[in-house]
C-alpha cells in the first residue's frame, strides 16, 4: 500500500528565471535591466549588494545574462524535453524590460507580448501550465538612473501599468501568478533583488524598508488588478524560506532565531494578512524612522491580500548570540548562518537539510493558512560526465528524493501544497555566482564560466528519475530503485566549508 499523499492535482515541474536563462539581452527590443550589469567575477558580490560604481556595460567585463542559455531562441527545444519527464507546469518570468523597455513606456512593446504569447502557447500545447512570476530580479535600468529604482515611489505605478498589462494580454492562460520573487531578497542582496543603489551618507535600513513599502503596495495592486481583470487566477507572493534554528536552548539563541525568521516573514506577513505587524511597527518606532505611506496605502494592505504563498527552499540557518559559535559560519551563504554541527553542507557551502523543508512548510502554514507552493529546490553541483560521457547525479537525486519525501509528510501533516517545481529543471546561470558550473539541471547545458561551449542539451541520469517520481505522482519515492535514499541517510556531498 502506498503511503505518498501528493494530491492528483498535484503541480509537478521545475523553475527557471527569464535572467538566467532567456539572453537574447537586446533582441526584441528588450530593454536594459539590473541583473545584465551584473559581471560574473570578485566583483559580482559587491554589485549585487548595492555597491554598483555604475549603471553601464564595461568592455572588459563578461556578462552572463547576456547569453545565459539562450532560452529565448531555444525554448521549444527545452519544452520538449520538460513534456517528455511529464512537467505539469513551469515556472518562468516575465521579463519587465521586454515588455516596457525603459520600464514607464506609454506603450507596451508588442515584440515582448508576441514572444512570452508564443512561450505560454507553446507550454499549453505540450501540456504544460505556465506559472509566471511578474519581477524576478528585474528591474528596468532606466528606472533606477530616473528614479532610484524601488526607493522611488513612482515605480508603484509603473509596476502596476506593467502587471495590468500582462494580466489583460494573458488571461484565460496564465492561471497563478506571484508577484515578486523571493522579496526579502532587496534587504540581503539590494541591487540583485530590487535594482537598489546605495548612494554616500544613506541609511541603508530606512532606504531598504522604504522600498519595500513600495514593493507591498505595488504587490497589492497586482492582486486587485488580477481579481478584477481574471478572478478565475491565482496570485501568489514568494519567499526565500528557510527555518532558522537556535543553536543552543539557551533563550537568547531561540530569540535570535525568531527576530531572524521575522526578518523575513515581515513581506509575508503584509501581503497574507494585509498589515504591518506589531514587531515591524515596533522596530519602526525605536528606530524613530519617518517611512513615507500615502493617505489609504493600509487599506490597499489589507483588502488586497494573496491566494497563496510561494517559497523557495534550499537549506535551514543555525544562529547564535555566542561570539565564540558566531566565529564558526558557513561559507557561501546570502543568509548567514553559523555550522549546524549535525548537517552537511553542498560544495558552495550551503546546509544540507530535508527535514527543514518539513519543518518551513509547516511553519508557513500554521502562519497563515493558505495554500503553499514550493517554487524553487535544488543543489547546486559541479557535474563531471564519466567515462562514457554521461552524467551520474546520484548525489542530486538523493538530494531531491530526501526533501520530496519531508514534503509529502508535510502533506500528512496537513498542509495544503499545491505543487513542487524544482530549480533549475536545466542548467543556467547562477544568479548567485554568475558560475555555470554550479549546475542544477537535470539536463546539461554545453556551456562554461567563461561563455565557451555549443550549448547543447543532454540529460543527465536525474531526467529518468524525475521522470519516474512524475509518472506515479511521488510513488517512486517508494520503489526498490529509490528505496536505499533514506531522509536521514548521508548525502553524498563532500563537507567543504
Amino acid at each position: 500500500m502506498t503511503t505518498t499523499t501528493f494530491p492528483k492535482s498535484f503541480l509537478w515541474g521545475g523553475a527557471i528565471a527569464a535572467n538566467q536563462a532567456e539572453g537574447g539581452y537586446r533582441e526584441g527590443g528588450k530593454g536594459l535591466t539590473n541583473v545584465d550589469l551584473l559581471p560574473r567575477g570578485e566583483e559580482r558580490f559587491s554589485y549585487m549588494k548595492g555597491n554598483i560604481p555604475h549603471l553601464e556595460l564595461q568592455d572588459d567585463l563578461y556578462y552572463p545574462s547576456h547569453e545565459a542559455i539562450d532560452f529565448y531562441h531555444r525554448y521549444k527545444e527545452d519544452i520538449k524535453l520538460f513534456a517528455e519527464m511529464g512537467f505539469k507546469c513551469l515556472r518562468v518570468s516575465v521579463s519587465w524590460a521586454r515588455i516596457f523597455p525603459n520600464g514607464n513606456d506609454a506603450e507596451p512593446n508588442e515584440e515582448g507580448l508576441t514572444f512570452y504569447e508564443n512561450l505560454f502557447a507553446e507550454l499549453k500545447a505540450n501540456g504544460i501550465e505556465p506559472v509566471v512570476t511578474i519581477a524576478h530580479f528585474d528591474v528596468p535600468v532606466h528606472l533606477i538612473e530616473t528614479f532610484g529604482s524601488w526607493k522611488g515611489r513612482e515605480l508603484v505605478g509603473f509596476y502596476e501599468t506593467y502587471a495590468r498589462t500582462l494580466f489583460n494580454r494573458f488571461k484565460g492562460t496564465v492561471k497563478y501568478w506571484m508577484t515578486f520573487n523571493e522579496i526579502n531578497m532587496l534587504f540581503h542582496l539590494p541591487f540583485l533583488g530590487a535594482g537598489i543603489v546605495f548612494k554616500e551618507g544613506e541609511n541603508r535600513d530606512q532606504v531598504l524598508y522604504q522600498a519595500a513599502h513600495h514593493q507591498l503596495v505595488a504587490s497589492a495592486l497586482a492582486v486587485k488588478a488580477l481579481h478584477e481583470i481574471d478572478p478565475e487566477a491565482q496570485i501568489g507572493c514568494m519567499l526565500a524560506a528557510g527555518v532558522t534554528y537556535p543553536y543552543s536552548c539557551n533563550p537568547e539563541d531561540v530569540w535570535a532565531g525568531i527576530e531572524r525568521d521575522r526578518e523575513s516573514y515581515f513581506f509575508i506577513d503584509v501581503q497574507s494578512r494585509g498589515a504591518y505587524p506589531g514587531y515591524a511597527k515596533r522596530f519602526f518606532r525605536e528606530q524613530e524612522w519617518d517611512l513615507h505611506m500615502e493617505e489609504g496605502d493600509e487599506d490597499i494592505l489589507k483588502a488586497h491580500t494573496v491566494d497563496y504563498i510561494g517559497f523557495s527552499y534550499y537549506s535551514s540557518r543555525t544562529i547564535s548570540r555566542d561570539p565564540e559559535i558566531l566565529g564558526k559560519m558557513t561559507a557561501g551563504n546570502v543568509f548567514p548562518s553559523v555550522k549546524n554541527p549535525h548537517l552537511r553542507t553542498s560544495e558552495w557551502g550551503w546546509t544540507i537539510d530535508p527535514k527543514g523543508i518539513r519543518i518551513t512548510a509547516n511553519q508557513l502554514y500554521d502562519r497563515y493558512q493558505k495554500p503553499l507552493f514550493v517554487v524553487e529546490n535544488g543543489l547546486g553541483a559541479i557535474d563531471e560526465p564519466g567515462a562514457d560521457g554521461e552524467i551520474n547525479d546520484a548525489y542530486r537525486i538523493d538530494y531531491l528524493s530526501a526533501h520530496l519525501r519531508e514534503l509529502n509528510e508535510a502533506i500528512k501533516d496537513g498542509v495544503q501544497l499545491l505543487g513542487y517545481t524544482c530549480w533549475g529543471p536545466i542548467d543556467i546561470v547562477s544568479a548567485s555566482s554568475g558560475e555555470m558550473k554550479k549546475r542544477y539541471g537535470y539536463i546539461h547545458v554545453d556551456k562554461d564560466n567563461e561563455g565557451n561551449g555549443t550549448l547543447n542539451r543532454s540529460k543527465k541520469a536525474s531526467f529518468d528519475w524525475y521522470k519516474q517520481v512524475i509518472e506515479t505522482n511521488g510513488a517512486a519515492l517508494e520503489n526498490e530503485t529509490v528505496k536505499s535514499l533514506e531522509v536521514n541517510s548521508p548525502l553524498p556531498i563532500d563537507n567543504k566549508s
